[in-house]
């Protein structure tokens, strides 16, 4: 994924999310762009023990040189607005999923994995765990923030479905048919976070969002979508290599 990336090749991740949303700030100034959103992720905060959330108030301790540019972008972003005044708002969600993602990520690529009846890696012993939202109720929470949200705030947006890698492979083998003996452990990666959960109850009280979709619904959707549409992914394969 971008993080097993971003272990490899930093500094390029530095470019795009440090140096990148300088240069947007700054056009986004001398156009008078009237409101800039910075959308980061819950990663920002680092690892989480067995119980707790995430606050907007939780220090930053990033693990990875993704996430750690992602909060050096999220740190210029807040500055703008102190030194400028510049309408600025830092959002941090959870893990998204839904139908048109990337297939390097987990959900779609365990479900073509499965579809394929090709092994479905899981890093460790498969119980870091992550919460997730659908990318349509991730959308709306931007949306609300955008319309409602006050300048030089953070808010986090969560789905409040935590759940180990391993479970979720195993739900959507389940789903699929397919056996469990498909899952292969393979060696963890250089600082994988143990565990990510969102206290998303400042913005659910400032700007009156909550997420709609169970985690069910959304997962059975999204796997109907891949079935339905390998004339979208299998491309994607093919240019950018098994993963």
């Amino acid at each position: 994924s971008h993080v097993d990336r971003s272990i490899n090749d930093p500094l390029n991740f530095i470019h795009t999310n440090v140096i990148g949303t300088s240069v947007l700030l700054d056009c986004a100034r001398r156009h008078g762009v009237q409101r800039f959103i910075q959308i980061s992720t819950d990663e920002v905060y680092g690892s989480l023990g067995p119980t707790g959330k995430f606050t907007e108030q939780s220090a930053l301790d990033p693990s990875s040189p993704y996430s750690a540019s992602k909060a050096s972008a999220d740190l210029l972003v807040l500055a703008s607005h102190k030194t400028y005044g510049q309408e600025v708002l830092v959002t941090r969600c959870s893990n998204n999923y839904g139908a048109y993602q990337f297939p390097e990520k987990l959900i779609p690529l365990m479900i073509i994995k499965a579809l394929r009846e090709e092994p479905l890696p899981v890093y460790g012993d498969g119980m870091n765990v992550r919460d997730w939202i659908h990318v349509d109720d991730h959308c709306a929470a931007i949306v609300a923030a955008l319309f409602e949200g006050k300048p030089g705030t953070v808010y986090n947006f969560g789905g409040n479905n935590e759940m180990a890698n391993l479970d979720l492979v195993r739900i959507i083998l389940d789903r699929l048919g397919k056996p469990h003996s498909l899952i292969s452990f393979v060696p963890d990666r250089p600082g994988h976070d143990r565990r990510y959960a969102i206290d998303a109850s400042f913005a659910h009280r400032e700007l009156d969002w909550m997420p709609r979709r169970s985690f069910k619904q959304g997962l059975d959707e999204t796997i109907q979508w891949y079935i339905e549409n390998p004339s979208w992914w299998q491309p994607l394969l093919e240019r950018a290599g098994r993963y």
